[in-house]
């Protein structure tokens, strides 16, 4: 999978829309754009989205590890200012408001995919 841009806010719109199920689908996108900045090999997308249904506490777990997947993306490619937002997405997720989130989650993704076309 190719790392596209998506807009934050289409992110939430078709959560709402489809009752969740975009969601645990960008859940899968994101698992997967990031897995070249995951130390973690033995993890695959699809593990990941299967825990973060099976087990609801685990996908409280992903948006704390996830954050920190994307600073620590940001910081290796030498972006300047890199986001760690990883306990802003833990508390969203424990208020049950992971879809708000996944919009600052992408603002994030989409700022890292810029930086890196630019080199």
């Amino acid at each position: 999978m190719t790392n596209v841009k998506k807009s934050p806010a289409m992110v939430l719109v078709l959560s709402i829309i489809t009752c969740g199920f975009y969601y645990l689908y960008w859940i899968y996108q994101v698992s997967d754009n990031l897995r070249p900045y995951n130390r973690n090999d033995s993890m695959t997308p699809g593990l990941e989205l299967l825990l973060s249904i099976v087990c609801f506490p685990y996908i409280i777990y992903w948006n704390y590890k996830y954050g920190r997947i994307i600073y620590d993306a940001q910081a290796n490619v030498g972006m300047p200012h890199p986001e760690d937002n990883s306990i802003l997405y833990l508390v969203l997720s424990v208020l049950s408001l992971g879809v708000i989130g996944a919009c600052i989650m992408q603002s994030s993704l989409n700022k890292l995919w810029d930086f890196t076309a630019q080199e």
